[in-house]
């Protein structure tokens, strides 16, 4: 092997010889209709197989890496190792994890925030495009300021979730695009040519007087700086909620309006903020520090509640998402529920506001406990579930 991040000549093998079939996305939802891995990642690997060959040693940079695929094929087929990884989900790192030990590669990587050591002297850059044209941004902007002179981003995806202005946000950071042919209904941008006028501007930032708050969101974060409704129906109910609590939980907490609002509201509140997204936390912090409530709201990282003690909180917000990637699937609700179940203490309260044709109502009863509606219109339903 060379040394790191340097050219290095071996013959490049294609996706056929890496049995991807072996991938899960535990700790994610598994169903029928959710795969680990698609056609996407086999073609980003394909396109980019000399060019990971050349630097398998170090100069290697895999992005968004949904549950592995990108990262343990670029190990396992070109002998790829020092791979840097970055994954917005906490749940596609423990994916990843799972799955490089099911094929021995668990030595092959290290996952990092995004960032200069992750992208610092990196030749080859594999990315599976974000949905969010504004991720895309912060993402495309970030390789360009510390990535190698000579960097090449494979960047792909399924074309029905690919837009023209995915090419627009790339040349505003790389003087070179070639769209690629399409495969099995996938396509690949290969950029290169960073350019050293790229410059970013992230986090933005919203002053909202209606609520005497400002939000700081990063590039894909949910809503951006606005306040999207569902967060607002539970904002016109906080003082309603459990007037005693001494400890709450923002669950999925964004762009953490809803910490920042009720820890502004209740002074002597202890509250914690959590996601698993990493571009969500970093938002939520950026939102917390500005509204200058860093000594009495936490944030951090976590799947779900994990690390969170058994009838802890007094007080869970939550506005679940339903989607899981581009399927609509309750099951992310639901493991949610079990954790607000778990951790809220006897009497706390569950307040949950969920679009109203999921109806959630039952599942919430089962699961936490006497669930009541608080308010109702055609798309959002507010229910407060009385713990156990």
């Amino acid at each position: 092997m060379s040394e790191s991040g340097t050219h290095d000549q071996s013959a490049p093998r294609n996706t056929n010889d890496f049995d991807f079939d072996r991938l899960r996305r535990r700790p994610d939802i598994e169903a029928e209709n959710l795969f680990a891995v698609d056609a996407s990642d086999r073609l980003i690997l394909d396109e980019a197989a000399g060019a990971i060959a050349a630097y398998r040693s170090g100069g290697v940079v895999v992005l968004e890496d949904r549950y592995g695929a990108l990262t343990l094929g670029a190990a396992a087929l070109h002998d790829a190792r020092g791979i840097r990884v970055y994954q917005d989900a906490l749940s596609g790192e423990y994916a990843l994890d799972s799955n490089a030990s099911g094929v021995n590669l668990t030595d092959a990587y290290r996952s990092l925030p995004l960032g200069e050591e992750l992208l610092a002297d990196a030749h080859v850059v594999l990315l599976q495009l974000p949905k969010s044209l504004d991720a895309l941004d912060e993402i495309a902007g970030a390789i360009a300021k510390y990535a190698a002179p000579d960097v090449i981003v494979f960047a792909g995806g399924r074309i029905k979730h690919m837009t023209v202005s995915m090419n627009e946000v790339l040349r505003r950071h790389f003087g070179a695009l070639n769209v690629r042919p399409a495969r099995q209904k996938s396509r690949v941008l290969i950029a290169s040519s960073p350019l050293t006028t790229s410059t970013t501007d992230w986090p933005h930032s919203e002053k909202h007087e209606d609520f005497d708050l400002v939000v700081r969101g990063h590039g894909g974060v949910f809503a951006g700086t606005s306040i999207d409704i569902g967060t607002r129906a539970l904002l016109e109910v906080l003082d309603r909620m459990k007037p005693d609590a001494e400890r709450a939980i923002d669950l999925g907490c964004g762009t953490g309006v809803l910490a920042a609002a009720l820890a502004a509201q209740r002074p002597l509140l202890r509250v914690l903020a959590t996601d698993q997204s990493a571009v969500a936390v970093a938002s939520a912090r950026a939102t917390v520090d500005a509204n200058a409530l860093a000594e009495r709201v936490t944030v951090v990282r976590a799947d779900g509640l994990s690390g969170q003690a058994d009838d802890s909180a007094d007080l869970i917000l939550l506005n679940p998402p339903f989607h899981i990637g581009a399927s609509v699937h309750a099951g992310l609700a639901e493991k949610l529920f079990i954790d607000a179940a778990r951790v809220l203490a006897p009497g706390g309260e569950l307040w949950t506001v969920w679009n109203t044709h999921l109806g959630y109502r039952p599942m919430l009863t089962r699961i936490v406990g006497s669930t009541r509606q608080v308010g109702r219109n055609t798309k959002f339903t507010v229910t407060v579930s009385t713990g156990r």
